[in-house]
């Protein structure tokens, strides 16, 4: 499935599809990450009226993107357009919390989580205190 298939996205595909980056980034998907995008989606409220078997194909949007050259910035672009302000900062906490889930932090993941902050425009104070609340939720 392609990235016009699902177009539009819904919101929640946007956050489904910046967890499943953020796991992908450093080319090894963990269990515990995906275990972390899995109980988001189905514990968190933002995704209470969400098709959860929409995570597959939002997956293989992601995969299908990361394997173009310009792949990064059209899932930017797809985000942009389809998530709302409102969104951003639960958006990044997803992501940081993809990133922790696995108790360390790869370089991509690092620079990923950077570009996010830059695209969804997260005020460095929010993006700290979110980083920090990852980093405490995810302390062994």
């Amino acid at each position: 499935m392609n990235a016009q298939a699902l177009h539009p996205m819904s919101p929640q595909d946007c956050l489904v599809a910046l967890m499943v980056a953020v796991s992908a980034s450093d080319e090894n998907i963990r269990t515990a990450e995906l275990v972390k995008i899995q109980n988001s989606v189905n514990m968190l409220p933002v995704f209470a009226n969400y098709d959860a078997d929409r995570t597959n194909a939002v997956s293989q949007v992601v995969f299908d993107l990361f394997e173009q050259e310009d792949g990064l910035d059209a899932l930017f672009g797809l985000i942009r357009e389809e998530l709302p302000k409102r969104l951003h900062e639960t958006a990044y906490a997803l992501a940081c919390d993809v990133a922790a889930a696995d108790g360390s932090l790869a370089e991509t993941e690092l620079r990923l989580l950077e570009e996010v902050r830059y695209e969804l425009n997260i005020d460095r104070l929010h993006a700290a205190a979110i980083e920090r609340g990852a980093r405490a939720r995810h302390m062994v």
